[in-house]
């Protein structure tokens, strides 16, 4: 399904977000340091359609380098996730977006290293800004969300280290996996109009470090 970047689109996405009952929060995960992504729509480039961002991290980052992510990062003292999210959004990729383009929150996802991250779905309206920092971000990705609603964009596998299935994001000749592919999973989930959640899904052994 195509999703042109317009007004349109944008009203659809966030009473989509609205009509999603997050988990409530629990003390479960008091150990945890909280982090926030920003699953941030844009434009894809030729034709329009909306896109979701997504970042190769930088080669010399301590923790997960080289790897597919969305910009994000932990929480600073005091800050919401919504905040952090918006922050890192202009740290990372020079996109200034305020409390009035977020669209909505996703569930918590608790990870292997440590975090509890909250995914925070923003529009970002002016897409030529993208500046990526050279410092946190060795390239940015464009990914159509018709290419997250393929039915064979995701796939789970089971490892013999967990009971948790693994999931796993196919795009181009790359795996993504969990927490990211867990969390677009999710929107994609969103956007079809199911509350499908995916804190049980497994990150692979490279992750849980």
């Amino acid at each position: 399904m195509m999703r042109p970047f317009d007004d349109a689109t944008r009203r659809n996405i966030a009473d989509a977000c609205a009509a999603f009952a997050r988990l409530p929060e629990e003390e479960a995960h008091p150990a945890l340091k909280r982090a926030a992504v920003a699953v941030a729509l844009t434009a894809a480039g030729e034709g329009d359609e909306t896109a979701l961002l997504l970042t190769m991290r930088a080669s010399h980052l301590r923790a997960h380098r080289g790897q597919w992510a969305l910009p994000g990062g932990r929480c600073d003292a005091g800050e919401t996730p919504v905040e952090a999210a918006l922050r890192e959004l202009d740290e990372e990729l020079g996109l200034r977006l305020t409390g009035a383009d977020v669209l909505g929150t996703l569930d918590d996802y608790p990870t292997r290293s440590g975090y509890l991250i909250t995914p925070v779905v923003v529009w970002a309206a002016e897409s030529a800004a993208i500046r990526p920092n050279p410092d946190e971000v060795a390239s940015v990705h464009r990914i159509a969300l018709a290419t997250i609603e393929r039915d064979d964009a995701f796939d789970f596998i089971a490892i013999p280290e967990s009971a948790r299935r693994v999931i796993r994001f196919h795009h181009q000749m790359s795996l993504i996996h969990a927490p990211t592919a867990a969390l677009i999973y999710q929107f994609r989930e969103v956007l079809a109009g199911r509350h499908t959640r995916v804190t049980e899904l497994e990150q692979p052994v490279f992750a849980w470090k």
